[in-house]
């Protein structure tokens, strides 16, 4: 048990954040302003970055399909976005949940101290004006938040200036989001100037990083097997670690598939990146505390002392200073090998020596009391936070991400070794509704299909179903979808008009719209509705 003076007890915070939070105030914080920490790395940490639902940031060169992918992901658009030819996002975009839809400016969001944007202020107005947050209703943000991002200039336009410093506000937002996922188009292999900067702002959070190759469904076999082999090379130039990265292959948006040879594999690779963002909300207290403890290990400190105890309180400052940048990697050696601290805890000397020259070196020496708590926060708080962290993950279905694309995928035909699963009603389509049926006018096109596949006493199994379904191409994730809300009596076949809801069902997606949660009373078909006369009938007979 611990507690300090003006400050929560331990045993009194159930939440993980809130202990997070509650421990960087009262050992973390202090540390870090004594030591000037924010000065040479990043920002001290505020509510809000502890209280935040999962972000996910989405880089990409322009015209990848970075907007385009992330209306997949909400299934529609949000306001203020544009896709089109390049260049079309102009604009950092904070995509998150709101009962209300509206748009919030960049100034603004700085003063908001219930966003976690209050550090974004030092980028300047010029970056200000470009960065707002757009607030929506949709399902899968009440669980996370996307951050969408302007193309990353190609070589052509390397010279062209932001205003901003486009790679330390890529940076800031790699240091504070759960999941970072960077576009590849399968025709857009060169890495420009900008590109390779940003990669290199990227590093440090390498495990957040998941690279995805987009719009693969436009190269058949031979050349996709090129393309992938030419970004491994491409990527391995940037990225400066020993293993190989996992490049996600796919193509992320409603149109239908324009070459369908590799459909199980875009499939599959949809289904593992999705998994991951799904789980983030269940794994974000332990990303916090994975941040934090990564910030608490950082040797700053010491660094910042044995600078204090080289240089001259008076004489030849000047000189000593541009003397000690020089040495600064034999200081980190010695600080090494005086406190037994890992090499993997100290900044990247060149970055630091180019802070330091800017820097007016008024140091302040070790204080024994604040490495004392530094050291129980590594060594005994972190530990006593597991048992929350393990009753968090007990709770891990009620964490993962819903709507979208995560909603009843598996199902019908589309789910291997059970291909009739039944599930509870709709709810919607115990409900009386005279409204017209809104898929009658289509209903003569879909009825010459459904007999040209023979039904069986006027229904058809699974099995003819599901192959005229994936002829259309859509993945295999939204069509297990569309089946549960087409079967709407739940006997694994479906009648004509359940086909014919189908078929709707698939042009509706394809053009680019979400698929409803529960099948609206308008879509239920004629036969399928209960009236309520006819129930109360019932009740006066008996």
């Amino acid at each position: 048990m611990f507690s300090n003076r003006g400050g929560k007890c331990l045993k009194e915070v159930h939440i993980v954040s809130e202990a997070l939070k509650t421990l960087y105030r009262q050992k973390l914080l202090p540390l870090e302003k004594y030591y000037g920490f924010s000065d040479f790395h990043s920002s001290s940490l505020e509510d809000a970055d502890f209280d935040n639902k999962p972000m996910i940031l989405v880089v990409g060169q322009c015209s990848t399909g970075k907007t385009t992918s992330i209306r997949y992901l909400l299934e529609q658009e949000y306001p203020g976005s544009r896709i089109g030819p390049e260049p079309t996002t102009d604009s950092f975009t904070a995509i998150m949940h709101g009962e209300i839809e509206g748009i919030i400016h960049g100034n603004t969001l700085t003063v908001d101290s219930n966003k976690p944007f209050r550090k974004l202020s030092p980028f300047g107005t010029t970056f200000l004006n470009r960065f707002q947050c757009v607030h929506l209703p949709n399902r899968v943000l009440e669980s996370i938040s996307i951050i969408d991002t302007p193309g990353i200039l190609s070589v052509a336009k390397r010279k062209i200036s932001r205003g901003y410093d486009f790679p330390a506000v890529i940076r800031w937002f790699a240091e504070h989001v759960d999941r970072i996922i960077l576009l590849c188009d399968a025709h857009k292999l060169e890495i420009s100037d900008e590109f390779s900067h940003t990669i290199m702002a990227l590093r440090g959070n390498e495990d957040k990083l998941r690279v995805v190759l987009n719009k693969a469904d436009m190269v058949d076999s031979q050349e996709l097997m090129r393309v992938y082999g030419a970004l491994m090379w491409s990527l391995g130039k940037v990225f400066c670690t020993p293993e190989v990265l996992r490049v996600y292959i796919g193509s992320f948006w409603s149109s239908p598939m324009r070459m369908t040879d590799n459909w199980k594999l875009f499939e599959q690779e949809e289904q593992d990146l999705f998994a991951g963002i799904q789980n983030l909300p269940r794994n974000s207290a332990l990303r916090k505390l994975n941040d934090l403890v990564k910030r608490a290990q950082l040797a700053h400190a010491y660094i910042i002392s044995s600078l204090k105890e080289d240089m001259p309180l008076v004489f030849c400052r000047e000189k000593k200073k541009r003397d000690l940048i020089y040495d600064l990697p034999i200081i980190y050696s010695r600080i090494q090998q005086r406190y037994q601290i890992s090499p993997g805890d100290f900044p990247d000397c060149a970055k630091m020596q180019e802070q330091l020259m800017s820097h007016d070196f008024k140091f302040k020496g070790l204080k024994p009391k604040l490495l004392a708590g530094l050291d129980e926060l590594l060594n005994t708080d972190i530990a006593k936070l597991m048992p929350l962290l393990r009753q968090e993950e007990d709770q891990a279905d009620k964490l993962l991400v819903q709507g979208g694309p995560f909603l009843g995928s598996h199902s019908g035909p589309f789910t291997e070794g059970n291909p009739f699963n039944h599930y509870g009603s709709n709810g919607e389509s115990d409900h009386v509704s005279d409204e017209e049926w809104v898929v009658s006018k289509d209903k003569p096109k879909y009825d010459e299909i459904f007999y040209n596949l023979s039904p069986h006493e006027g229904k058809l199994s699974g099995i003819k179903v599901k192959g005229w379904m994936m002829s259309t191409r859509p993945p295999s994730s939204v069509l297990g979808r569309i089946w549960k809300l087409a079967d709407v009596d739940h006997d694994g076949m479906l009648d004509d008009e359940e086909f014919a809801l189908a078929g709707h069902l698939i042009e509706v997606k394809l053009e680019g719209f979400g698929l409803p949660h529960e099948l609206p009373a308008q879509l239920v078909p004629p036969s399928k509705r209960q009236r309520k006369n006819s129930g109360t009938e019932k009740r006066d007979n008996d």
